[in-house]
């Protein structure tokens, strides 16, 4: 059986990260966590782990060690043109709720995946 896990982050604004990230993953805020410091959100099936945020003082500085990769377009095999219109369909909704698109990893001539930075800068991609 697996170890139930948290991914913990530092943010300026958690409830602001909590949002973004509860919008981009379906996630929901977690049930009675209401701390004015920290946010927490979590997968509402039970599945994926909670992820939550702490309140710091300083800004992110560097580039992430460890990042998130939402993955839309599913487990292989694929449709070349449906994973690549997921992912940008994707991406388009993320930018609405504040990120900001990087760059575009392309692998012989087709779409891998798409850097992105959430609404603190922290990198992840969409793929």
């Amino acid at each position: 059986m697996a170890t139930h896990w948290t991914l913990g982050g530092d943010a300026n604004d958690p409830h602001l990260l909590a949002a973004f990230w509860a919008a981009a993953l379906g996630y929901v805020p977690e049930p009675g966590y209401d701390e004015p410091d920290g946010a927490s959100i979590v997968d509402p099936d039970g599945a994926g782990p909670a992820i939550g945020w702490l309140r710091v003082p300083e800004t992110k500085a560097a580039k992430n060690r460890l990042h998130v990769d939402i993955r839309v377009a599913g487990e292989p095999p694929w449709d070349m043109a449906e994973r690549e219109r997921l992912i940008r369909a994707k991406v388009d909704a993320l930018l609405d709720l504040g990120a900001i698109r990087i760059r575009e990893e392309q692998y012989d001539g087709v779409l891998g995946h798409v850097v992105m930075h959430d609404p603190e800068g922290n990198e992840f991609c969409v793929a």
